[in-house]
This record gives structure tokens, sequence and C-alpha cells, in this order.
């Protein structure tokens, strides 16, 4: 699965993207708890609430929502407007 990283996000992490091998479908649960496992060291940027999540698009926040093969999966900081 290739997973798109934003913002702040991709600065602290270093990359834009990474690629972790996950049966799928998977939830996005499943999801934040391999990038955890991926990133040891800046696992407390995946924290629930810590990074927002789209799929193909679309700010998801149910944490059981189901990631299927082909599904576009990205990560962003909280965004704050004025």
């Amino acid at each position: 699965m290739n997973i798109l990283f934003f913002a702040a996000l991709r600065e602290q992490l270093g990359c834009a993207q990474c690629d972790i091998a996950l049966p799928l479908p998977a939830s996005l649960a499943t999801v934040r708890a391999a990038l955890i496992q991926h990133f040891p060291q800046q696992a407390d940027l995946f924290v629930q609430g810590r990074a927002l999540a789209a799929i193909n698009q679309t700010l998801i926040n149910d944490e059981n929502t189901v990631i299927n093969s082909g599904d576009e999966v990205a990560f962003f900081p909280p965004v704050t407007g004025g």
C-alpha cells in the first residue's frame, strides 16, 4: 500500500510517501498501527487526532473505515483556519 504524507507531516518524516505491505482490505486503524511500527521514532505523529487521514481525497474520521486495493491513502496534520 502506498501512503502519502502532506505538509508538516511530510517534513517531519522526511518523505512524501512510503510503501507498507498490508493484507487488504484493511481498516484505517490497521494502517495507522502499521505506520507507527514503520516510523517508531515518530510514532506520536500518527496517533488518532494528531494526524488526519483521507481516503480517495475524502477526510475520514472513522478508524473502522475499510481501505481496499487501489484506494489512495493520505495523512496530514490538522488544519487550522482563520
